[in-house]
């Protein structure tokens, strides 16, 4: 497919954003194939519209939370662009019922991003899951493309060694409810307390939070640190980081951990691998299937382990770290070839 004849790209939201980022640097990859024009790039979901007039076919990667600041304010958006181009998208954060109170109206949204759209695409088959669980639909009715790498191997680095006498627990992305901040702050306190009754000298522990709030989440901030003080565990947020430091970040000293409760697709654990990071995971449908594409690149645990995991992490931690050959495929270029296959099939309907 020449890129005379492939859809628009349009990356929507802050440029730090994990949905904008994957989309940007997709974006990049299918451009560098020759099968995409250079994006466009708008701040947000209001300024979507002005952006693909004139546009025949227009491409979108979709969160209710970048297209509008309700769900129905997001579908109205989908469906306006839907109305000024043949617009295909890719789903991300597809609603759970760990969404609480939000669930049902992010679910009609969702539904309505699915009929206003000529081709939807998924990041895994568990997110086909979800759509089959949570929306009513058929798996068929979505096509499953994971997530690409930035690279065919991890990126080499200089293992850092621990050091000694702390617990050092790292998590990467935004903070927010069910990330598990909270989860690896009781966990590391736990593990220092059963090392000192084992009369192991430990100097304590520390959790780094490699992100920062998410909109509207600031206040959870400050609840973490009081429970980590509580519990005698430091905690560092670094906030928001420019690319380079967030990857020294993921280079540095600690055990990395993806404690989030609900993951239906992470960018983070592909940032992890890049890196050579091989993180600690809560055992999930998702968590299974990305161990089965992507073997060695990850650890998983049972929700109530996660303690002995940090426990056999600290006392072995060449086991955070991914083997310098172990392939980390499917690429962002394998994804953006998948995308142009699919793209080719729609526009032969």
């Amino acid at each position: 497919m020449p890129a005379t004849d492939a859809p628009d790209l349009l990356v929507v939201g802050p440029s730090r954003h994990g949905v904008t980022r994957y989309a940007r640097d997709l974006a990049a990859a299918a451009e560098a194939g020759g099968f995409a024009r250079r994006p466009m790039v708008v701040a947000d979901g209001a300024a979507a519209a002005r952006a693909v007039v004139g546009a025949d076919r227009v491409h979108a990667h979709v969160t209710d939370r970048l297209f509008g600041s309700t769900p129905e304010e997001a579908a109205e958006t989908v469906e306006q662009l839907a109305a000024l181009t043949r617009l295909t998208i890719t789903l991300h954060d597809l609603p759970q019922g760990s969404d609480g109170s939000a669930y049902a109206r992010r679910a009609a949204a969702y539904g309505r991003f699915i009929d206003a759209s000529d081709g939807v695409v998924v990041n895994s088959r568990h997110e086909a899951e979800l759509v089959v669980e949570h929306l009513g639909l058929p798996a068929a009715s979505v096509t499953v493309i994971p997530l690409g790498t930035t690279a065919e191997v991890p990126l080499s680095s200089d293992p850092r060694s621990p050091i000694p006498g702390r617990l050092t627990v790292l998590i990467a992305g935004y903070i927010y409810p069910g990330k598990g901040h909270l989860d690896a702050i009781e966990a590391a306190a736990t593990v220092v307390s059963r090392l000192r009754a084992d009369g192991t000298p430990i100097e304590g522990a520390r959790v780094v939070a490699i992100g920062g709030p998410s909109r509207g989440h600031e206040a959870d901030v400050e609840r973490l640190r009081v429970q980590a003080r509580e519990l005698g565990v430091d905690l560092e947020v670094t906030g928001v980081l420019d690319d380079d430091e967030f990857e020294r970040r993921l280079a540095a000293d600690g055990i990395p951990v993806a404690a989030h409760q609900h993951l239906s697709a992470s960018r983070s654990m592909s940032d992890w691998a890049e890196r050579g990071r091989r993180p600690l995971v809560r055992a999930s449908r998702y968590a299974r299937e990305m161990d089965a594409l992507r073997p060695g690149t990850l650890t998983m645990y049972a929700p109530s382990d996660l303690s002995d995991a940090l426990l056999h992490a600290w006392r072995s931690p060449d086991s955070t770290r991914v083997p310098p050959r172990t392939s980390l495929r499917p690429t962002l270029s394998d994804a953006a070839l998948a995308y142009r296959d699919w793209w080719s099939g729609l526009a032969l309907r």
